[in-house]
Order: C-alpha cells, then structure tokens, then sequence
C-alpha cells in the first residue's frame, strides 16, 4: 500500500487508515509509545531488529500522519523526545479490538 493513499480523499476510511499504520513497525511504535514518551533509542532497543534508518523514517511518516509529536530539547547532545499526539492515542484505542479478533484467529488457526 502506497503512503498516498493515506491523503486520498477517494479511498474507503479502513483504506485510509491502514494506510497511516502499514508497515512492520509502526504498530509497535505506536504500542511502545502507549506508555509514555520515548527516545529514539529507547525504541530501537525494544523493537529488536528495528534500524535506525527505518525508525527513523515510521516515526517522521507517523508525525507527518499526526500521530506522533516529536519535541527536541536544547541541550547538548540534543535530546528527541517522542510522545503520541491526542489523535495517535485515538487510533491506538481503536486498534485493541482488532489486536483482539487477530488474537483469536491465530487460535483458531493453531486449533485446526
């Protein structure tokens, strides 16, 4: 799924929303960021096998998407500071039923 069809305004809402989330990462991203903000560092170390490039690249999607607020402080290093907006706790609310039905498909898959 192309990153465009996250602003297209002629594709159906689960579309457009799937469009916002798509990728390995970004899910998890936003789970991680549930409990409070993190750094990037923070991030790569419980994400296992999460590069820095593409961490980098889902979180700069995610806070273009409105998901994700990114606040640098001015001290040396400079330390960045990832928390999710209003909007990105919104959609990580909704994304618990689904986490729950897939829960259940993959016991029903390992029942059968």
């Amino acid at each position: 799924m192309t990153r465009s069809r996250a602003h297209d305004p002629n594709v159906c809402g689960v579309t457009a929303a799937i469009a916002v989330i798509d990728g390995k990462w970004k899910t998890g991203v936003l789970w991680l960021l549930e409990s409070g903000p993190q750094r990037p560092g923070e991030l790569r170390r419980k994400l296992p096998g999460l590069s820095e490039k593409v961490l980098t690249q889902a979180l700069r999607e995610m806070v273009e998407d409105g998901l994700v607020h990114r606040e640098v402080h001015d001290v040396l290093p400079l330390k960045t500071v990832y928390s999710l907006t209003d909007f990105g706790r919104e959609l990580s609310e909704l994304l618990g039923p689904l986490s729950d039905w897939g829960h259940r498909r993959l016991e029903r898959l390992a029942a059968s």
